[in-house]
């Protein structure tokens, strides 16, 4: 019985140390993408673009963005699937700017794009 409890908890231990952390999933995207200059400070922190101050959300973001783009954020809590989905239907819907300055950065050779603007626009 102790050996199941053991491997049990072992186990869960490994599923949760594969997610990235979920001390973010609670901020409200809404407010941010509402506020044009609030997701510009966003946007250009992930940009690495200079003089700005990068809201610590955003930092922990720019650590794991090009690893869930190349596996579908397959470590995201649901929550953050969410999200990300709210916030890039926002951009490409309305910041094509921006979605632009991303898809250089984040993805030059276009691997990813299309299936986010398809998705972004249905």
């Amino acid at each position: 019985m102790k050996l199941a409890v053991f491997c049990l908890l072992a186990i869960i231990s490994i599923v949760y140390a594969d997610q990235y952390t979920n001390k973010f999933d609670n901020i409200d995207v809404d407010q941010i993408i509402s506020n044009d200059r609030l997701l510009k400070r966003y946007v250009d922190c992930v940009l690495d673009k200079p003089n700005v101050r990068c809201p610590a959300e955003a930092q922990e973001l720019k650590k794991h963005i090009n690893e869930a783009l190349e596996n579908e954020c397959e470590k995201c809590t649901e929550r953050q699937k969410e999200m990300i989905k709210k916030v890039i239907k926002h951009i490409v819907n309305n910041k094509q700017d921006m979605w632009n300055e991303l898809k250089a950065k984040f993805d030059p050779e276009e691997k990813y794009a299309k299936k986010y603007e398809d998705e972004a626009k249905n």
